[in-house]
């Protein structure tokens, strides 16, 4: 519950301290626990939609791996051995690269002929195993997107922008010229992605209409029928059992009631007018983007959740509707932020009780006890991350060096462009019409925009664990496993690497209390930033080496289902 809290709060905030504005503590707190409760409360009319109805769509890998994980520990499944296996692989080589900084943790290579065209891989175990979950196909659109980002646009971009003397907008202090590719995708591309990831949510939110309105009315049979949930007149099973219809409805109004009667909860001092708009805004921008968060991570995962893209595109909407009414002041721009702070926790946290819902769906959980669950996590959790955020900002300050905030500089830049009528709309625009033509062409526009938007770095691993899973299927001859051993290992190897990763980050958390600690790690060079034991031809060969292991680990893996079902029919035929 924390981690989609925080994650919509780091992205945000900070903003308001560039600003110069230390938001109160209790305010930082409730706007994470009103996003949060509004998040959980629009995903539950959703979740027959999107969790059983869409199941063959949308696979849900973090959802499925931790289903995968807990089948084959208590089924006693031939194959759970793999899930060890694949935990191991991904908490050592994660302690490897992020850790102890054997090599860099990605590989990159520039392409002759088109300016600034990198070709780029992020060795995660992880990534890798994504793509494997997720099959050969979705993988291939959105790595799609990508590759139009990493090879077609920003080669445009730099050549073009070549022979500009001054920066060209949005960018004001380095010209094209003088930028990396990296800087070209963070200052330009970026945006056309934010624009590709509107219009196919606008889409996407367009298509499920029919089946919200049908949602809501079961909501309203429900309130009516005193909250007694039932399929056609007969008492709903256990396992499709969500909390009461009362909760779907007085949630979310009581989101808008408080944003609009608590004075100073939307920064800046504003009027009871831009309070209810602000108000509205979350509502409609928060329940859109739910339903926009919920398919994203059901195909790629909660990790690669672009929801700063959603919260970029809600601030556009916000700001425009406020430079529209004429209320463009320095509060007004407080205002917008907060308005996408509790979209984006919204949108973060839709997308983590998805993940927990399919794996619900899969091993025959109560959704309502699910869905409480959360309820509980997110109101304990916003306290501890308000203060967190809160601190950070004290201790290291916001925008600096050591805490530059990239999301956050993003937010106050679209919002003071916007205010200004300096935005580059004519990126986002663009980026609208790729995905519509994405869309025309019969692609999910979704994945492809989701594609444009995020690095090639790491979409690229997604892909090539899609590719791994295409050659074990064609293996198998399109037969169906009821358990399939890859999908073990793959689960493995995202719990490994996660849990790794929450080691890493506790560590270098408590080496900032304890001296000792500190220089004990530092002496070892431990999580260091711009540091590796091993550089240059070797690492990348030894980077490649990785990549290949982890391929081959799932490609044995996926076949040796296949392979005990040819020996134990050959034994039976023997008998």
């Amino acid at each position: 519950a924390s981690s989609s809290l925080a994650t919509g709060t780091i992205f945000t905030i900070p903003a308001l301290f560039l600003w110069g504005i230390a938001p109160p503590f209790w305010q930082v707190a409730i706007l994470a626990l009103l996003g949060g409760f509004l998040g959980i409360a629009a995903m539950v009319p959703l979740r027959r939609l999107l969790i059983v109805k869409s199941a063959a769509e949308l696979p849900y890998p973090e959802g499925t791996a931790c289903a995968e994980v807990l089948r084959a520990t208590t089924v006693g499944t031939s194959g759970g051995k793999w899930i060890f296996i694949g935990l191991a692989v991904g908490a050592a080589i994660k302690l490897a690269l992020g850790a102890f900084m054997l090599l860099p943790s990605g590989l990159a290579t520039h392409l002759p002929v088109l300016a600034k065209a990198e070709l780029a891989l992020e060795i995660a175990p992880a990534l890798l195993a994504v793509g494997y979950i997720l099959g050969y196909k979705p993988s291939a659109i959105m790595v799609s997107g990508s590759l139009i980002s990493a090879i077609v646009l920003t080669p445009l971009i730099a050549t073009f922008g070549a022979g500009l003397a001054t920066p060209m907008l949005p960018e004001m202090k380095v010209t094209i010229a003088a930028m990396t590719a990296a800087q070209i995708w963070s200052r330009y591309v970026r945006y056309i992605g934010a624009g590709a990831v509107a219009a196919a949510g606008i889409v996407a939110v367009i298509k499920a209409l029919p089946t919200m309105a049908s949602s809501f009315a079961a909501v309203m049979r429900g309130l009516r029928g005193g909250g007694l949930q039932t399929i056609d007149g007969e008492r709903t099973p256990r396992t499709d059992r969500d909390v009461p219809s009362w909760i779907v409805v007085v949630v979310p109004l009581a989101v808008i009631i408080t944003l609009v009667a608590v004075p100073g909860l939307l920064a800046g001092n504003m009027a009871f007018a831009p309070r209810l708009v602000a108000a509205i805004g979350v509502a409609i921008f928060g329940v859109c983007f739910v339903v926009v968060s919920s398919r994203i991570v059901g195909l790629i995962g909660v990790s690669s959740n672009p929801t700063s893209a959603m919260t970029l595109v809600t601030l556009l909407g916000a700001s425009v509707v406020f430079v529209l009414c004429g209320w463009t002041d320095p509060s007004a721009r407080a205002a917008i932020l907060t308005v996408g702070t509790v979209v984006c926790i919204a949108a973060s946290k839709a997308g983590d009780i998805s993940q927990d819902l399919k794996t619900g769906f899969i091993v025959g959980a109560t959704p309502a006890k699910q869905q409480f669950g959360q309820f509980l996590g997110a109101a304990c959790a916003c306290w501890a991350i308000a203060g967190t955020v809160l601190l950070l900002g004290k201790a290291f300050t916001f925008g600096s060096p050591d805490l530059p905030a990239p999301q956050a500089t993003l937010m106050k830049t679209v919002i003071e462009g916007v205010l200004s009528g300096s935005l580059p709309w004519a990126l986002v625009g663009t980026g609208s019409a790729l995905s519509i033509c994405a869309i025309v062409a019969g692609l999910p526009g979704l994945s492809f925009a989701v594609g444009i938007y995020l690095p090639l770095g790491t979409l690229a691993p997604v892909f090539v664990g899609g590719i791994v899973r295409r050659m074990v299927d064609a293996k198998r001859d399109a037969k169906s496993l009821d358990s399939d051993p890859g999908v073990l290992a793959a689960s493995g190897m995202i719990a490994g690497e996660g849990l790794v990763g929450v080691l890493i980050a506790f560590l270098v958390a408590a080496s900032g209390k304890f001296p000792r600690l500190s220089s004990a790690l530092a002496s070892m060079h431990f999580a260091a930033k711009d540091f590796t034991w091993l550089k240059g031809s070797i690492a990348i060969v030894t980077g490649i080496m990785i990549v290949i292991g982890i391929c081959a680990l799932l490609y044995r893996a996926g076949n040796s289902a296949a392979v005990e079902a040819s020996g134990s029919t050959e034994a039976s035929v023997r008998r």
